[in-house]
This record gives C-alpha cells, structure tokens and sequence, in this order.
C-alpha cells in the first residue's frame, strides 16, 4: 500500500477521534442539601443549617441564567464554601459539583462580590449606647479593663506573587508578598471592622491614620476605647502597653491589657481556621483576593451568631500554616494620648482587682 495513503488514513482516523462527541461529565449534578448534616459538614466544614442560611440570604443574587447549563444558588454557595473553608484546588471542586475549573473560579469570585457589597450588614461597630455599654461589659470580663470597646491589629493575607508595576510593595518585612488587614473586634470575637486595600509593605499605624474608623473616634462617635499593641501610637482613644512598666499599678495595666487585647490575635486564629484560603494564601487577582478577605469576615461573624463549631476533622494547629508575628517598630505615643493613659492607670489600677 502506498504509503501517502496509509498516512491518508491515519489522519482520517485522527479526525474521527476528535470530532466524536463526548459525554459531558460536566452535567451529572447532585444537590448537596441533600446529604446528611455529618457527610455535608465532611465536605463544607460547615453545618448544613450554615450553608442554607448563606443560600437564603444570596439566593435574589444568585439567580442564574436558564440558558446552557447554569448552577443553581445552592451549587454555587457550597462550591465557594469549601474552596475557601478547604482551601482545595480549584479542580477538585470542580470534579465534586460536575462543573469545570473556571465555572468555580467565576462562581468563587461572584459570591465574594455579592457577600463584600452586603458586608456592613453584617460588620458593624456598635453605634447605640445600650449595644456601646454591653460591648464594654463583655470586654471587662475578661480582664477587668474598663472602657474597652475594641481591640484592634493587623494580620499579612499572603498573595501570590504581583508581577505589575510597584508589585514589590506588597512584599512585606518577612519577604513574602500580602495584603496587609486590619481588623477590630469585639470580645466575642466576632469583627467590627475590616480594611483590606493596604499592601503588604504598609505599617500597621498608618492604615489606621488613614482609616475611617479613627476619623470616628476623634469625632466622638464611641464612648469607649481601643486595645492595640506598640505597632500604635498611643492616643486618647487607643491605649497600647506601656513599654518598661516600674510600678505594680502600670504592671498591673499591662497585664491586663494583654490579656483583654488578646481577643483579637484568638480572633484571628480562629477566622482563619474556619477559612484556610487565609492561612495559605489567595491565588487570583487583588481585588478579588481583597473581596474575598471581606466575605470571609462576613461568613465568620455569621459563624459565631449561629454558634458553629470549628470543624474538628483537621486538627492541625494555625502555627502550620502561619508565619511568625510580623515584629513592628515601636511607636511612641502623642504626648495627650500619654497623658490620658497615665490618669486612666491611676485611676482604675491602683488595687488588684484586675487579674
């Protein structure tokens, strides 16, 4: 046989192998409110009653189009769900849900856009008296500390690596690239405030010179303080710890502070257990990275409203996944803001009723 015919053949027989159709595995789809509480909480790290609760509240967003082959709002919350709770490849969610790689990484993307637009709903400082007075109670508590209404820091989200113009600014002190967030939260460890638009590379004191929250306090919009380590400078209304306490009642002040201020490293433990996309990392672009941050803290307070539990099926620590504490200069505090301290130690610290 000649052979240009063999040749002739083969491709014919190429072009029929391409040209078959073939199944699409894309379209076998289960509805996971389906399975038991046990198996949907083995695959979510959630509840079940967790994952209708997100549903009902998106469901009007999350409409879909009926043309091709669309996924319906529970499909779409549950894959978002486990690719940030798991922080799973995004292939692996796909094959779960019979969809493709991208599918969920528009989905994923999607729910953070809608759940960032709904975040103050659900992140709030407290703004009336009676909600200001119940916040401060929780706080004393803990320590005895009075007055607090927040306690205040920032934690690095790493990033992957940005390769545009002025990418090297988010590489922070440990040299790998992030988002520098602050947050404020209340003693429940449930979050108050977020801002996510700073670069690694930027000091904790200057995103709150520059935030919004503090443009608040100095109106007088809170009737209580903040808690913040020495990365603050001290202020009227932020008290940091005193740097070489000499007296009991300033040792006494320290102590308590530390104990009272711990609230938000616990919150940031425990956020980032329930969402291991924020121990390990975000993969896509910046603004999606920072949308996502933003409904990540949604979903955790959601979390602690309805009193879910950390999923227990991975027990290995945050100190696997997290770097070190990024070590910040000492600020030293504004001359009024050491005033105010000084008399606020003197005046709640003189016994040792605080430990």
């Amino acid at each position: 046989m000649d052979i240009n015919m063999i040749d002739l053949m083969d491709l014919e027989d190429l072009d029929m192998l391409d040209t078959t159709r073939r199944p699409d595995r894309h379209r076998h789809r289960v509805n996971p409110f389906e399975l038991s509480d046990e198996d949907f909480r083995y695959k979510y790290r959630f509840s079940k009653r967790f994952g209708e609760k997100i549903v009902g509240i998106l469901r009007e967003d999350l409409v879909h189009d009926p043309r091709g082959c669309p996924l319906s709002p529970e499909i779409q919350v549950v894959c978002a769900l486990r690719n940030w709770a798991r922080h799973e490849i995004q292939d692996d969610t796909a094959d779960l849900h019979g969809v493709s790689q991208p599918v969920v990484s528009r989905t994923c993307k999607k729910v953070a856009e809608i759940l960032s637009r709904k975040s103050r709903e659900f992140i709030k400082m407290p703004t009336t008296l009676n909600e200001q007075q119940e916040t401060i109670r929780k706080f004393r508590s803990i320590a005895n500390f009075p007055t607090v209404i927040g306690a205040i820091d920032c934690t690095h989200i790493r990033v992957k690596k940005v390769n545009a113009d002025g990418g090297q600014l988010y590489i922070n002190r440990k040299g790998f690239s992030s988002i520098n967030v602050q947050v404020v939260c209340d003693a429940d460890l449930k979050i108050m405030d977020i801002v996510t638009r700073w670069r690694g590379s930027v000091h904790d004191s200057r995103i709150f010179r520059e935030c919004r929250l503090k443009q608040r306090f100095e109106a007088g919009a809170f009737s209580g303080i903040l808690l913040g380590d020495s990365g603050y400078p001290c202020t009227p209304y932020l008290f940091t710890p005193l740097l070489n306490p000499t007296t009991p009642q300033e040792e006494r002040y320290n102590r308590s502070h530390i104990r009272t201020r711990n609230t938000v490293e616990r919150c940031f433990g425990l956020w980032k257990q329930r969402f291991r996309c924020l121990l390990r990392g975000m993969f896509g672009d910046i603004e999606t990275a920072k949308k996502t941050i933003v409904a990540c803290a949604v979903l955790h307070n959601m979390a602690i409203d309805m009193r879910e539990d950390v999923f227990s099926g991975e027990r290995d620590s945050i100190e696997q996944y997290s770097s070190e504490p990024i070590v910040q200069r000492y600020i030293a505090p504004s001359i009024r803001g050491n005033i105010r301290r000084r008399q606020f130690i003197e005046t709640h610290f003189q016994d040792n009723t605080h430990l």
